[in-house]
């Protein structure tokens, strides 16, 4: 194969001419990608019709009326997860399998394994479309998933579609292995390592459990996997998508191999690197966060230098994209692509991020990337497969077309407002007077004067909705057309050597009669990337390669945190949650307050003069997990303790317009009747003392302390004018009673009173102790 032909084209099904090879006779497995595409498509409509409900929930809270199920706070975990493991979840698996069989020629290693990764998947997204509206959450955004899931993604991901993938590029009969191939190797490798450290936890039953990280560690790690779940799950592998499928849509070469191979080694190196740009000016140590701030600008380049690749892989091909929905759809998602990859490292800068930071404009940002990168590839991937999936003709190239305007107008209307919003709360928070007070000191003004502005958001993701249905109906046609039964092409490829022979790297130099130094000359060969190919032959060593960029560059950061004391410096009068307040924050997690509601003051005079004394690293060394959030639809609670009365938060749950009208939250009032169980309380007290909380008493004893400090909670609430509750006294063993013990106690422990130390006592030196007074000698 001659480099020409593997840096351009994706695939060649002649094979390498050795007539004395051995022949093997195979063809593709293309039922498994046919399932994954299905599967794309409906978790596509179903992640997007929760995104709509979610956006109408923002402008009519009370739409659901009572039920705790259906709540934002619930429902916007669900939808984010939807949409990256479901929707672009499925869309990977399908680009994986349909592109790596043909890059390989070679069917997937296992059938066996293919089908267990495709139902086992299945199985994890309804297991979490089960237990999230149930309140069933770690509370760590794109991984709120609990324990038992997490093990299940490891076994499907790790050994099912790890292990039948890297076995296919072993067994494959095509020795160079093309670029989209190494960004689906980084997908696999990275994923795993991330999931599997981000995910390391105290189980205390089948649907809770605590991070063995805690506060600033865990906020580290947490966006250390987040922003690079973005990375090398809707990134990387999207990339090895676009380097397959455009090139095949537009039949032409990828514009440059080598800015292919600087791409993808610069992307995989610098991304691990970005995550604690989404910390700026939180209790995340200085350093981290401007490590993060620095490799995130570096990220600019090798992004725009895919994006490049991308769009000049279209040169002399434009004529097509006026016709082809296919091609219309990729043009529009790399753009995207380039948007969402100049606006990361933007959003990245600290002057920057202390506007953007908690705002609608990193909602804006988020979707731009989601919807218009990853949606909009996904679609023009499927157009394209759909007719050689189902060996028909597509049903209606102007239904496509269609949708693909529809979609568009969708996306921009529903980022622009979005963006515009965000600009609106991050000007407005910040705004000062004169005198040096805050002009909009009652928070729900930011809110309400961008309600509007979701209104538009609503609209344009019905029309985002929209063309996904067009869609389905489009998919549904063109399957009705089908052949009763698919043909089979059988491939005839010699089998590979295990002799590699030896790749011929031209070591001459257009520099070799120029009078300049020999290190220049060399560096001149090394930048033909010659020596690349070699690496394209080994998937094994590309693999380790691969990992020990990724790894490598994460210890720079992780060791740090974890090992450097001053990090984190403690604080005496911070003390662990009582067994009732760990319950009640057991509360505030499930009911995914962290969705709307920030834990963390940062040092700016505008957020001190809202709401208080700025946050400390040491005050969280006993939250697992860690709540700092990365939104504000409500106020942040970092010193919400002693603010307001008992009976304030217990109206507030009951209905939060009664006593903050204007307010978006929805009512809690499930939890003014929902029991505590007590008998939890012990497990939740011992894995907190297992994790390094001390304390001081029995934890058997933890249920009956429990119970006191909430029969006081309650007496206070009563005693304030209480409410009777369903025609009884208020009790108060209600976890409302809970979660108001936990909002009491936050933020609280900084101001309190240190502890005196005892004194101790020293023996006295005889030879200058002075003779007692004659009235101690009587006292004794």
């Amino acid at each position: 194969m001659s480099i020409e032909t593997h840096s351009g084209f994706p695939e060649q099904h002649e094979g390498e001419a050795n007539l004395d090879a051995q022949i093997d006779t195979y063809s593709y497995d293309d039922d498994i990608v046919r399932k994954f595409a299905t599967a794309t498509l409906f978790w596509g409509l179903v992640a997007t019709l929760v995104g709509l409900i979610v956006a109408i929930l923002l402008v009519l809270p009370k739409i659901f009326g009572e039920l705790e199920w259906l709540s934002f706070g619930r429902l916007r975990p669900l939808h984010t997860n939807a949409a990256i493991f479901a929707f672009a979840g499925n869309a990977i698996f399908a680009a994986v399998y349909y592109s790596t069989q043909r890059l390989c020629k070679a069917r997937m290693w296992s059938d066996a394994l293919s089908r267990l990764h495709f139902w086992g998947w299945q199985a994890i997204i309804v297991a979490a479309a089960a237990t999230l509206p149930m309140g069933i959450t770690q509370s760590k955004e794109y991984a709120e998933l609990e324990w038992p899931i997490d093990l299940a993604i490891a076994v499907v991901w790790a050994g099912f579609f790890g292990i039948n993938f890297l076995m296919t590029l072993i067994h494959r009969r095509e020795r160079h292995m093309y670029v989209a191939l190494w960004f689906y190797i980084a997908t696999i490798v990275t994923v795993t390592v991330l999931h599997v450290f981000n995910n390391l936890v105290v189980p205390i039953g089948l649907g809770k459990s605590y991070p063995i990280y805690a506060g600033v560690q865990d906020a580290f790690m947490q966006w250390w996997y987040g922003h690079n779940a973005v990375a090398f799950f809707l990134t990387t592998p999207f990339l090895g998508l676009m380097y397959y499928f455009l090139p095949k849509a537009a039949n032409r070469p990828v514009f440059s191999y080598k800015l292919s191979i600087i791409h993808f080694w610069s992307l995989v190196f610098i991304y691990i690197w970005a995550g604690p740009h989404h910390l700026h000016y939180t209790a995340l140590p200085e350093w981290a966060s401007t490590l993060g701030m620095l490799f995130s600008v570096m990220l600019w380049m090798p992004s725009w230098g895919g994006m490049i690749n991308g769009l000049l892989t279209l040169r002399g091909a434009w004529q097509k994209v006026a016709v082809d929905p296919v091609l219309k759809f990729f043009v529009v998602g790399v753009t995207f692509y380039g948007m969402a990859t100049f606006e990361g490292p933007l959003l990245s800068v600290k002057s920057v991020n202390a506007l953007s930071h908690y705002t609608d404009w990193t909602i804006a940002h988020v979707h731009a990337g989601a919807l218009g990168w990853n949606g909009m590839m996904t679609f023009g991937m499927l157009y394209w497969l759909l007719p050689r999936l189902f060996q028909t003709k597509l049903w209606s190239t102007k239904a496509a077309s269609a949708h693909f305007w529809i979609g568009t107008i969708g996306i921009l209307l529903y980022i622009v407002p979005i963006y515009a919003a965000g600009l609106m709360q991050g000007l407005m928070w910040r705004a000062m007077d004169e005198t040096g007070n805050l002009v909009y000191p009652d928070f729900i003004e930011t809110i309400q004067s961008i309600v509007p502005l979701w209104w538009l958001r609503v609209l344009g993701g019905l029309l985002f909705v929209s063309g996904i249905l067009i869609m389905a109906v489009n998919w549904f046609m063109t399957w009705t057309t089908r052949p009763p039964t698919y043909a089979v092409p059988v491939y005839h490829t010699p089998r590979l050597s295990k002799e590699v022979p030896e790749e011929t790297i031209d070591t001459t130099s257009a520099l070799d009669n120029v009078p300049v130094l020999e290190s220049a000359k060399k560096l001149d060969v090394f930048g033909k990337m010659d020596w690349h190919r070699r690496w394209e032959r080994l998937p094994v060593r590309f693999t380790v390669l691969t990992t020990l960029a990724v790894v490598i560059a994460s210890l720079f950061e992780i060791i740090p945190t974890f090992l450097i004391r001053s990090n984190v410096p403690t604080i005496a009068t911070v003390k662990p949650y009582t067994p009732l307040e760990l319950a009640g924050r057991d509360i505030f997690v499930a009911e995914g307050c962290y969705n709307c509601h920030s834990q963390m003051v940062r040092p700016f005079v505008a957020e001190t003069k809202r709401y208080g004394e700025y946050s400390k690293a040491g005050e969280f060394i006993y939250d697992r997990p860690f709540q700092w959030g990365s939104r504000r639809i409500g106020p942040d609670l970092a010193r919400e303790g002693g603010k307001q009365s008992s009976l304030w938060h217990w109206l507030h749950l009951e209905d939060p317009q009664q006593v903050s009208p204007g307010s978006v939250m929805p009512s809690y009032i499930h939890l003014l009747d929902t029991k505590i169980n007590f008998d939890m309380i012990p497990d939740r007290v011992w894995a907190a003392q297992a994790l390094g909380a001390p304390y001081d008493f029995d934890i058997a004893d933890s249920a009956d302390i429990a119970r006191k400090q909430a029969e006081v909670i309650a007496a206070d609430v009563v005693s304030q004018g209480g409410p009777v509750q369903r025609g009884e006294l208020m009790t108060f063993d209600t976890k409302a009673i809970a979660l108001i013990a936990f909002l009491q106690r936050v933020g609280t422990d900084i101001f309190a009173t240190p502890e005196p130390k005892a004194k101790e006592e020293t023996p006295a030196d005889p030879a200058t102790a002075e003779e007692p007074a004659a009235e101690e000698v009587a006292a004794r």
